[in-house]
């Protein structure tokens, strides 16, 4: 059996990239951080992780250690923005999270960017998250837990006008209208739109959850930076949400998901765009 730390990463890249907003860095060069309940502590040498604390097993997998990246780089577009991101993000991996953590995570990041939906994160798990024996920052409460609350709370760690989303969706799910993990065995067409009967949930945070919670590799979310990328791709021409959808997952390939990623991380990266149609803040 082929060993999973084996497989190359970059855990800095993949931890930063904007589909997961807890982690954080130490002075030593690892990263630690939560996998539902579980202490994680990890690094990366040689392009490989290292596991050191949390269970390996549990860690490859939340880390996808077994996607297979030279397949899904052999896929990438051949155009020049495409490869650019490739040559720039190697190693990067699309983590499995938990359905209910990702999916309240990314009900909280409407309108906000990375570091603000990173800060709603953090304040939600100090205020409601049950504490972990050795980590630093509590665990994502449940949908139970937050069914609890009230909007004025959940007001008080950032959310704003989505506090009330997030409140009404916990609910729902404290009440059993809808089972997340049962979700898992719809097609994705399907689970886009049963994601998107939770309040707060619409095109762009459905694929979010679609590609970051339920591994559909070819989901795109289209946000402001990749809205501007497939407006440089497609030479300008806009189109409607649809649209641009279905020119996305067409152009992009099968791995449509992971190429929209890494063309997010690297725009992100860049200090000053190259090119006019990408966004420079």
């Amino acid at each position: 059996m082929t060993d999973p730390f084996s497989a190359p990463i970059d855990l800095a890249a993949t931890l930063r990239s904007g589909q997961v907003f807890h982690w954080h860095p130490n002075a030593d060069g690892s990263w630690s951080g939560l996998i539902g309940a579980m202490p994680v502590r990890v690094s990366e040498k040689d392009r490989r992780l290292v596991v050191e604390k949390g269970d390996p097993a549990t860690i490859a997998r939340h880390f996808a250690l077994d996607h297979p990246l030279d397949e899904i780089a052999a896929a990438f577009p051949s155009d020049p923005m495409s490869q650019a991101a490739l040559t720039a993000c190697q190693g990067m991996r699309i983590l499995r999270q938990p359905h209910w953590e990702c999916t309240a995570t990314f009900i909280t990041s409407s309108m906000k960017q990375v570091a603000h939906i990173r800060s709603m994160s953090l304040a939600i798990r100090a205020r409601f998250g049950l504490a972990v024996e050795g980590s630093e920052i509590p665990a994502y409460p449940s949908f139970e837990v937050l069914a609890t609350a009230s909007e004025s709370t959940l007001r008080d760690c950032g959310l704003g006008y989505r506090a009330e989303n997030l409140l009404k969706t916990a609910r729902l799910l404290a009440e059993g209208r809808l089972s997340l993990d049962s979700l898992s065995k719809q097609r994705t067409p399907t689970l886009r739109k049963s994601l998107m009967t939770l309040p707060g949930v619409g095109v762009k945070v459905a694929n979010c959850i679609l590609l970051f919670a339920y591994e559909r590799l070819d989901a795109v979310p289209i946000d402001t930076w990749i809205h501007r990328i497939l407006l440089a791709m497609r030479g300008g021409r806009d189109g409607t949400a649809a649209e641009l959808a279905r020119y996305a997952r067409r152009r992009l390939g099968p791995y449509a998901g992971y190429v929209q990623q890494y063309l997010f991380h690297h725009a992100r990266s860049l200090k000053r765009a190259k090119s006019p149609s990408l966004p420079k803040n």
